[in-house]
Formats: structure tokens, sequence, C-alpha cells
């Protein structure tokens, strides 16, 4: 069922997650646009003072650092990447603080990285934070913590970890600040008459990634296949994702007044429970379950648990509790859960109904591989 709103309407919106690229943030790798950002936080502090509750996230550490150390070119070594983002995100916070500081805003910097959002009690911490800090007027500048996160734990892009915090916080509005004027139905960088799309739901298939193009500043990480994605999760806490041109004048509160610029993505439902926003946001899994066609519709269609009749392979050395990801047999994702059984568990009880778990293990811990409570559909 679709939960449209007008565009008036989504400007209305009480809390807001902004997310600013690089390439807007650092004048396309010439250092920190600081006449930009003063312009930017000219508008959040009047969105602010007429009672929204703002989180920021910001990209633009590695680029700032890149430009005050003079390198061209991004890197490619880890290590040179988290030296890059230490050197930046001073500049970075300076920037920010000075700047909200001439309106009598506190800031607050937020550093992630996945594994905090992975680990469930961090995650609730993290929320707690968050929303104490927005309750004391306070807007939290969020990055992702550059400098320790290795790859195996990278949100992979600024425009994932805005989506995860819109999620962390459930935000009504999630604005994506980029160097496009929206999402278009072609790359319009190759097709002259690609058209900007309006109004879309989340898994629309105009958002297709082979319609999105990739990122072109070679300073972040996305592009606007990314900030698609970005915009699916968090409709999954019921947030409308608004991708506008950062480049606009007044481009806040000319969408705080509702006007027609770039695109919007509508949720299509209504807001996933807690705990599941959670699992949705797991973008790694500790292993991986092959479903039969039966178990697929039945998750599908009736929302159930899954049982290991309906299992046919298990991947991966997991643990009771960790997540596991369930594709179709032609390895389409399905859905993500925290499993009851461990990996050799599980390999031993698939394709078994669950009344032969004792039998087979010695002892019955859940009758189900998941439980519907602890799994989301994708």
């Amino acid at each position: 069922m679709s939960i449209r709103k007008d565009r008036v309407q989504i400007g209305k919106a009480s809390r807001w997650v902004i997310k600013i690229g690089s390439a807007l943030l650092t004048a396309d790798g010439r250092g920190l646009d600081r006449e930009a950002i003063h312009d930017w936080v000219d508008q959040m502090s009047d969105l602010r003072a007429r009672g929204c509750e703002l989180v920021l996230v910001s990209s633009g550490a590695v680029a700032e650092g890149m430009s005050r150390l003079g390198w061209k070119r991004r890197p490619h070594e880890l290590f040179a990447l988290q030296a890059a983002a230490a050197v930046g995100q001073m500049g970075l916070v300076q920037a920010y603080e000075s700047h909200f500081q001439r309106h009598a805003l506190h800031t607050a910097q937020i550093l992630l990285t996945h594994d905090d959002l992975t680990n469930r009690t961090r995650y609730l911490n993290a929320r707690s934070t968050l929303r104490k800090l927005l309750g004391l007027g306070v807007i939290p500048v969020v990055n992702e913590n550059d400098t320790v996160a290795c790859d195996e734990l990278r949100f992979g892009d600024n425009d994932t970890l805005a989506a995860l915090v819109a999620n962390l916080v459930e935000a009504e509005l999630l604005v994506i600040l980029t160097d496009q004027k929206g999402v278009y139905d072609r790359d319009p960088r190759q097709h002259a008459d690609a058209r900007l799309i309006d109004d879309a739901e989340a898994g629309d298939p105009r958002l297709s990634e082979s319609a999105c193009g990739s990122s072109s500043s070679g300073l972040g990480r996305g592009g606007m296949v990314t900030k698609v994605r970005a915009a699916e999760l968090a409709a999954r806490s019921g947030s409308v994702t608004w991708i506008a041109s950062g480049r606009e004048k007044q481009v806040l509160l000319r969408l705080a007044a509702g006007e027609q610029l770039g695109t919007v993505v509508h949720p299509v439902s209504g807001r996933l429970a807690s705990r599941k926003q959670w699992l949705a946001g797991q973008l790694q899994s500790k292993g991986r379950l092959t479903l039969d066609a039966g178990a697929v519709r039945v998750l599908q269609k009736s929302g159930s648990s899954l049982l290991s009749v309906g299992v046919t392979a298990v991947e991966g050395n997991f643990r009771r509790g960790e997540v596991v990801s369930c594709h179709s047999s032609d390895g389409v994702a399905i859905a993500r859960g925290l499993v009851n059984y461990d990996a050799e568990e599980a390999r031993r009880i698939l394709g078994q109904p669950s009344e032969k778990i004792e039998q087979i293990l010695g002892y019955v811990d859940e009758p189900e591989l998941i439980h519907r409570d602890n799994l989301v559909l994708l």
C-alpha cells in the first residue's frame, strides 16, 4: 500500500537527515568550499528555528585531507585513505562548528563504523545518544570513522550511512544533496535526452542501477546508484528520500516549501518495527541459506518463519544468533534474519521437518531456523 505524500507535506517534516557529498563540500576537490558551507548552515539554522530536528551526515573528510596534503588523486591504499581522513576531519569539524556558532547552535561530532550498527547493543546506544542530542537542540554531524574502519567494516559510502542514520533516528525525511539535479531515467552525462524522474516509489524499476550512472568526481565512493539504494533502505523506516542538487540556491528552504526540485522517493509501506529496521540495515551477513521455491513463496506471501525443511544449502561458518541472508535457488536475495542454529547444525537439519530436529541433533532449541520476528524481507 502506497503512503505517498505531496511535496508540501514532505517539506513540513519535523525530523530531517541531510547528507552532503564530497564533490559539493570540497568544490570538486579544491578544498572545503566554505562559502557553500556558510550558505547550507544558514539554511539549516533557519530550519532549526522553525522547530525541525536535524542530523547532518557529511562527507568531505578524505577529500579535504587530500587537498591539505596536496594529493590530486584519491589513493587506493586503506592506510593512505585513513591518513587523509584524519587530516581532513579536523578542517571539516572546524568549519561546521564555526558556522553553526554564528547562530548560537551547538554541534556534536559522531563517527560511526558499520560494526557500531551491526552490534545490537551499540546500535541502541547510538540511537539513544542521537535522540538525546536532538532533544537538546544540538545538530549531530555524522561521518564514517574512516580513520579506523577496515574494508570489511565500511559502509561503502555516506549515502548508505545517511540511510542507516535515518533508520536509527526514525527521520521522516532523508535529503541527499548531490552534484546532479536528481535521478534521471538514463545517465544525463551520456544521454542528452535523459529525463528527470520527479517522483517514484522505492523499488520502482525506473530507478534501476543501469539507469543511474556512477560517481564522476573521483572524490567520493558513491554515485547515483548508491543514492537510490539509500532511498530504498530509508524507506524501510518509513522515511521519504529527496535527492536534489546542492548547487541550487536556497535548496533546503525550497525543499521545505515543497518546491518541484529533484527526485522524491516514497516508501511503499509503513515503518518497520525497530528490531526489523536494524536487521534491514545489516549490510554484511555471517552466512547464506539457499531456499527452495516453496520456502521463498511462503516467506514473501505469508510473512512466516523460515523452517529447515525449506532450506537446500548452507554456506558460511555462522553461530546461533548471527545474521544470515536467505536466497532463492537462482541467487536472488530474499530475506535476512537471526538464525537459531549454528552453521554445522543447520547443515545437518536442512531439508528436514521441524519435528525431526531433536532426533537429528539430540535436542531442539526452536522449531524454526529463523523466527519471523527476527526475519526481514528484502
